[in-house]
């Protein structure tokens, strides 16, 4: 016997709610180790980009010219 589209529907509505419900109930205690190790690979990669800017000629020199220009207004 063929099930009726919107009765199929239904069900499948709720399978999916009762599945939700479940996986909402129970608690997530921290990271699992692929998500560490992601999150290991992500940090030390915006590491090396944030040192590789800050390391810059560009930067380094920048830098140095705002501190002489703050050092020669106070003498």
């Amino acid at each position: 016997m063929q099930q009726n589209p919107t009765t199929r529907l239904h069900r499948c509505r709720t399978v999916l709610a009762r599945r939700w419900a479940r996986i909402r109930a129970t608690g997530e205690a921290g990271m699992s180790t692929a998500e560490y190790a992601v999150g290991t690979v992500a940090a030390c990669a915006f590491a090396a980009i944030l040192y590789r800017v800050v390391t810059g000629g560009s930067i380094v020199d920048a830098l140095g010219r705002l501190i002489d220009s703050a050092l020669n207004t106070l003498s």
